[in-house]
């Protein structure tokens, strides 16, 4: 990919596995745009790195480092048999999910290899000794209650003042989606730490006071 042009970043990411709907990959470019220049950036959820091409050209041009984080064994929906099971993740020799191989592949073809870091384990295992302030969190893993308050109890408190917290799956009328995400979300705009952005599709854009 030629680097910091819009039309391959766009041409690169829709090729790319993942749940990401180009308006919202963009509005991520454009929020880790700004953020970047105050530090790093941090998603949970990194998958084959859909969302890390968008962040992490960010990140690029503003010559800081995207961590993303996955244990990269898929989510429950995502195991054999289930609704979001994918042959092309599936490991024959160890019998599990495994994207990373996926994900390498993308941060190569994306030349971000020297922009992201990959870190291969669970979010609570990569907060617990964490002290670096990050400009913008993206919340993009598993998507129970647990799984999404965790992510928010681990990495928020690490957000610089000014800097973006943002969930995705943001969906305020449960016909449209499961309600988890929105619940963890509703906690943080209640925790009076941060100021409510509009949504942008499913993302829901919160700014540290």
């Amino acid at each position: 990919m030629k680097k910091d042009n819009p039309a391959e970043l766009l041409k690169l990411a829709a090729s790319v596995k993942g749940f990401m709907p180009e308006k919202e990959g963009l509005k991520l470019f454009e929020l880790a745009l700004e953020a970047a220049a105050a530090g790093p950036c941090l998603e949970v959820g990194s998958f084959c790195g859909k969302s890390a091409v968008y962040i992490g050209a960010a990140c690029r041009q503003k010559g800081t480092t995207l961590f993303t984080i996955d244990h990269h064994r898929g989510s429950e929906e995502q195991q054999p048999g289930q609704i979001y099971f994918d042959p092309e993740i599936y490991d024959e020799r160890s019998r599990r999910i495994d994207s990373l191989p996926l994900l390498r592949e993308t941060l190569e073809k994306a030349e971000l290899e020297d922009t992201v870091v990959p870190m291969v384990t669970t979010s609570k295992a990569a907060s617990r000794n964490w002290a670096t302030p990050l400009s913008l969190v993206f919340i993009d893993g598993g998507h129970s209650y647990e799984s999404t308050l965790t992510d928010y109890q681990c990495w928020a408190g690490h957000l610089l003042k000014g800097g973006y917290l943002v969930f995705h799956d943001i969906y305020p009328d449960p016909f449209q989606g499961g309600q988890a995400p929105y619940e963890v979300y509703k906690l943080a705009v209640n925790s009076g730490d941060f100021t409510m952005l509009p949504l942008c599709g499913s993302l829901g854009i919160l700014r540290k006071r």
